[in-house]
């Protein structure tokens, strides 16, 4: 209540006595503010009562990045979003249903605790599924996916605010139980890329065919493959025979590899004699066919002047022989164009040849 300052100017005029000759002296001054609240007091209260409205009504909404915001109004949503920043509304006649257009993660594993605190992930549980024999099999993958904004007021009232369990989750169940169980279980870990490329495809192909596409899809990540034991125990039997296998067909190549060195060796070597044998051989016959065709010159070079100018050189050594000694012993050994003459000295240690050409 506004504070009545003709209160306290009555009493101090009316009031008797004391030391200060009976004035009255108030205990406080009110401050100027308050002089003039009665008159301020309509406008504050004013003020108080819209700043409750506002914040009651709340006529105003902010979108932040990754959202969009979905106009309701009298139930029925509007074709135009309201995308990131502060808009203002209608109190009452319009409400705003915010929805996550950021990537999202829809896991599906058979682990039961996931330990995940994000909203924009999702864990179901892994997709159980009879092979093309009925043996069970487990699936684990990853899909990843997000609202398109430009649909989303259409996506959110033909499907509700629960539009991935309803979009996602049954069509990655349907592609991945075709897909998976046309496959035998041994075949599963040995087409393993096949069966993701084709769950990928399958999951894509469907979404991308609802009315107005409401979903874009980033990606489909087949995680693991859950075999019953039995058949993982066959299967790691089969591998380690073809390992085996594998290692000794490794080992007979490596043997023929060798084999086939040794023999190249041999090969090699076994022709390089064969060259240098040739080669020999073929050196003897140029230098006999030298010395034949030198003979054959030679033999066309005797004239019988020549031979007898050779005879004349014989007989002169065979004279100077004698001259030395006259009791020498002269052998004569016909053949050829002149003779060969060896003289006998009577001493060995002077044994002399003397020979023409």
């Amino acid at each position: 209540m506004p504070i009545d300052n003709d209160y306290f100017k009555n009493r101090q005029q009316n009031s008797g006595g004391g030391s200060n000759g009976g004035g009255y002296t108030p205990p406080f001054e009110p401050p100027e503010m308050f002089k003039n609240f009665g008159k301020k007091a309509g406008l504050i209260y004013g003020a108080i009562i819209v700043a409750l409205v506002f914040v009651l009504a709340k006529p105003f909404v902010i979108i932040n990045s990754g959202e969009l915001g979905l106009i309701k109004v009298l139930g029925k949503y509007e074709e135009t979003p309201l995308y990131p920043g502060f808009h203002l509304l209608i109190p009452i006649i319009q409400k705003v249903d915010i929805v996550d257009t950021k990537v999202r993660l829809m896991h599906y594993s058979a682990a039961e605790d996931v330990g995940t605190f994000d909203s924009g992930i999702k864990v179901n549980n892994a997709i159980n599924i009879l092979d093309s024999r009925g043996l069970p099999v487990s699936i684990d993958l990853t899909v990843q996916y997000r609202l398109l904004a430009h649909g989303a007021p259409q996506t959110i009232a033909n499907w509700g605010l629960s539009w991935e369990e309803k979009i996602i989750n049954p069509v990655v169940r349907d592609i991945v139980r075709s897909v998976v169980g046309s496959f035998t279980a041994e075949e599963l870990p040995v087409k393993r890329n096949e069966i993701a490329n084709l769950i990928e495809l399958g999951i894509r192909e469907k979404i991308e065919s609802l009315t107005n596409k409401p979903v874009e899809l980033q990606s489909v990540q087949l995680r693991e493959i859950i075999l019953p034991p039995k058949i993982k125990e066959q299967i790691e039997r089969v591998q380690i025979a073809n390992q085996e296998a594998e290692r000794t067909r490794y080992e007979v190549e490596r043997a023929k590899q060798e084999a086939q060195k040794v023999a190249a060796l041999a090969e090699g070597e076994a022709q390089a004699k064969r060259i240098a044998a040739q080669g020999q051989a073929d050196a003897i016959l140029i230098e006999a066919k030298a010395q034949s065709e030198s003979n054959i010159l030679i033999s066309r070079s005797l004239t019988r002047d020549l031979l007898q100018l050779e005879q004349v050189k014989v007989q002169g050594k065979f004279n100077e022989a004698l001259k030395e000694n006259k009791d020498a012993k002269i052998f004569l050994t016909p053949g050829g164009s002149t003779p060969n003459i060896w003289v006998d000295t009577k001493d060995t240690q002077r044994t002399t040849s003397v020979s023409g050409n």
